[in-house]
């Protein structure tokens, strides 16, 4: 019938509810979202029943769910789920058996991953495009999320600087799912409007009482009493030492990435810009850091990262927590 785009499925379904929906790819927050926008429309249809299609699966439920009728005469919502994408030809027949005798009164949403070209040129799956409206749920591309993230962020009456924004998509790394929590977070936490950069990351970072990106905050600013405290009570709240080595590591090569742009001569600003650092207090710090310490000094702590590294990972014998706080305080001083 047609193929739709996410982002089109509100228009059509509020055009019309057609008797057979495909929501095809392999985003799992979008094909949650397409479903839950088909069952929306669909809450007149007060019989649901919901088939699995895992091994083993009897294939012969497909069309019993269509010719059953409810005792009540209710109308029926059959959802089909397909995780392999899969069928077999037991169920590739079923699926066409049942496309070319659609249920009255009932509508069916059949969600499956995205397909291969095999796959989308199988007769089960032509079954499907031809009686059904194919909903595509690709993942978000990496350039695009920032406006994503916009998007679901003026839903709830809330908007960010492009900062701002790339900060939430690097923290992301295009994990929707991740992105959608995260944006909920902001609803609950911060007010309505512009949201401020410094209590975005706050929000979005903090980890239980102790904030782990807060360490590159006291490793940087000299304060080794607090680096000490706050390492001993992420260790004694489980945090993962491979985490934390990450989180300093990556401050350290944002030093040296900060660093090089400023000996190739551009503005400071502009250095910390291309480097992704955000927020007038983290640029503060890691820009006076990239201006006062020997490049020398940063190899050094990189190499010094490597091997906690493979402490962490058993390699190496030692104290991963210990090393972790070593490493810290290389800049502390």
């Amino acid at each position: 019938m047609a193929t739709l785009r996410l982002e089109q499925l509100d228009a059509s379904l509020s055009r019309e509810l057609r008797p057979l929906y495909v929501i095809h790819g392999d985003e799992p927050l979008l094909a949650l979202e397409a479903a839950d926008a088909i069952r929306a429309r669909a809450s007149g249809f007060s019989d649901r029943v919901v088939l699995a299609a895992e091994r083993g699966f009897d294939w012969g439920e497909l069309g019993a769910s269509g010719a059953s009728r409810s005792l009540f005469g209710d109308k029926k919502l059959i959802e089909l789920r397909l995780p392999s994408g899969k069928p077999g030809p037991d169920g590739a027949e079923a699926i066409e058996a049942f496309c070319g005798r659609l249920p009255p009164d009932a509508i069916t949403v059949v969600t499956l991953p995205r397909l291969d070209k095999a796959g989308q040129a199988s007769s089960w799956f032509n079954a499907l495009e031809r009686h059904g409206i194919v909903v595509k749920v690709y993942p978000v591309e990496r350039a695009r999320l920032p406006e994503w993230i916009a998007a679901r962020l003026a839903r709830q009456k809330q908007r960010a600087t492009p900062e701002t924004l790339q900060f939430l998509t690097d923290c992301v790394e295009g994990n929707l799912l991740a992105a959608h929590q995260e944006i909920q977070k902001l609803a609950l936490l911060l007010p309505a409007g512009e949201l401020d950069f410094d209590a975005v990351r706050e929000s979005v970072m903090n980890v239980a009482r102790y904030d782990a990106l807060k360490l590159t905050e006291a490793m940087l600013s000299g304060e080794r009493s607090r680096l000490a405290r706050m390492l001993e009570g992420l260790r004694g709240e489980g945090e993962a030492p491979p985490r934390v080595l990450w989180i300093l590591a990556d401050e350290i090569r944002a030093i040296c990435r900060v660093q090089s742009g400023i000996a190739a001569g551009r503005p400071l600003s502009d250095a910390l810009r291309e480097a992704r650092v955000w927020g007038d207090a983290r640029q503060s710090l890691v820009g006076r850091a990239a201006k006062k310490l020997p490049r020398a000094a940063l190899l050094a702590a990189l190499e010094h990262a490597a091997k906690v590294d493979r402490v962490v990972k058993g390699i190496v014998k030692g104290d991963a927590w210990d090393e972790l706080l070593q490493l810290g305080l290389r800049f502390a001083g």
